[in-house]
């Protein structure tokens, strides 16, 4: 289908603004235009594409499902045609320009802050708006075009359609507690002693809960008898600082590794690896801002990979020479 000249900018822009507040009053007040003017300007984009984009009624505006597969690729195009009018335009150096990520809470601590200092480092003037959720709300919200990319997990087919996913690395699930903790100096702790006292879980449905089910049922052990369940990072370390055993992924915790506020247990977590990556939708343009933004993430993973293959040199050397001792 060829795209009508009758379709202008302030047709998307208002078709952007209803489907974010679901509201004309709100998405009217957002443009500083009349809610006549948003009816009336979406009524002409209606009439122009031959269908209905919302239900309108007392709660608000309702997307169909047609307004839902279109939000995406009209909203990559706004942000892609803005950026490309700033970078050209006499003052394109102290343009700022502003994009939203989404990133699950526990990969955000490690992995962000790399990422926002080789940002800071190459000098560019963004805005950077971190959102943060379970996998399957962020999948949503970037399909949904309110995010530009996500980093993530594989998910399953259906939450990965008209999504493309590039695979950073593997994150294990570790077992951390605090330096006094009693299991602290048990070189290999049983995971039976490890229940005795009380626990952090994932919620439900994640990968890396999934991962902590599977290594104690692969033990026989069945749910702890005293568990605390959640994405929060900041509740999870409060927990553990105060006595309990956190299941986590490696990117939750090594912040608090590399501080030595935190211990790694030492139980075997072999085979609970889970790709974590670079999720964009598969259609549409990648602007500029995101280009460099994706960039940087691809520099701080690669970093990542290089400081754990060096960590893992230096396991092997202390194994072998506790080994030749031996």
């Amino acid at each position: 289908m060829e795209l009508d000249g009758r379709i202008k900018l302030r047709h998307l822009n208002c078709f952007v603004a209803v489907m974010q507040h679901r509201n004309l009053r709100r998405a009217a007040e957002s443009l500083a235009v009349s809610q006549p003017a948003v009816s009336k300007t979406l009524r002409e984009l209606e009439d122009v594409l031959g269908l209905r984009l919302f239900e309108r009624g007392r709660r608000g505006a309702a997307p169909t499902r047609e307004a839902e597969r279109l939000l995406p690729h009209v909203s990559t195009s706004l942000a892609t045609l803005r950026e490309g009018l700033a970078e050209i335009g006499p003052r394109a150096t102290a343009v700022r320009t502003r994009i939203a990520i989404g990133a699950l809470p526990t990969l955000a601590p490690s992995l962000v802050p790399d990422v926002v200092d080789r940002l800071r480092a190459a000098g560019l003037p963004i805005d950077l708006r971190i959102e943060t959720g379970s996998n399957a709300e962020l999948l949503a919200r970037l399909r949904e075009g309110r995010l530009e990319l996500v980093l993530g997990r594989l998910s399953e087919p259906d939450r990965m359609a008209g999504l493309a996913f590039e695979h950073l690395f593997a994150e294990p699930l570790v077992l951390a507690v605090r330096p006094d903790h009693p299991l602290a100096g048990d070189a290999k702790p049983s995971l039976a002693r490890v229940l005795a006292h009380p626990v952090v879980l994932p919620l439900p449905d994640t990968m890396i809960r999934q991962a902590a089910d599977s290594l104690l049922a692969a033990h026989g052990l069945g749910a702890p008898p005293l568990a605390v369940e959640t994405l929060s990072v900041s509740l999870a370390r409060a927990l553990a600082e105060r006595g309990a055993v956190w299941f986590a992924s490696l990117a939750a915790v090594q912040p608090e590794l590399r501080a030595g506020r935190l211990v790694r247990l030492g139980i075997d977590t072999a085979g609970t690896e889970e790709p974590v990556g670079l999720v964009l939708r598969s259609a549409g343009p990648i602007g500029p801002t995101a280009r460099r933004v994706i960039a940087a993430i691809r520099e701080a993973a690669a970093a990542r990979g290089d400081e754990a293959a060096a960590r893992g040199d230096e396991a092997a050397a202390r194994r072998e020479a506790a080994t030749a001792r031996g």
